[in-house]
């Protein structure tokens, strides 16, 4: 699958599903969509960011939590956690070609983090899917 340009209505339907995340919760301090590639097909990511490199250290820690969930039999890989000092990063899987990458503020409430990331991952899925 080819990343969206940012003339594509894809990337600019991606770039408002985000901003409803944001809107949703006002913890989540930057998101992307990345393909399962590495690519950064849209984000909301704080100008010091690279959103090339967050898109592949993204990449590389989806497909090793996704190894090492096969090594355990934990059938397909949903989420991943990532619990730091300044607060969680989940990466959310978004059908079979992208996932969700979102952080958050420390004082946010992951139980309604995960929920509302679930349900843009769904609806990341069937934008790629309809479109793939």
């Amino acid at each position: 699958m080819s990343a969206p340009q940012n003339n594509d209505p894809r990337a600019s339907k991606m770039r408002a599903l985000l901003r409803g995340l944001h809107t949703a919760l006002a913890e989540v301090e930057a998101s992307a969509v990345v393909s399962r590639d590495g690519i950064t097909m849209a984000s909301l990511l704080d100008a010091s960011s690279d959103k090339d490199r967050f898109g592949a250290m993204c990449a590389s820690l989806l497909a090793l939590a996704d190894r090492a969930g096969k090594e355990v039999d934990r059938g397909r890989l949903r989420q991943v956690i990532l619990d730091g000092s300044k607060g969680p990063m989940l990466l959310t899987q978004a059908g079979d070609h992208a996932v969700l990458a979102v952080a958050a503020d420390p004082k946010a409430n992951l139980g309604r983090m995960i929920l509302e990331t679930r349900k843009v991952a769904v609806e990341l899925a069937k934008l790629l899917d309809e479109t793939a």
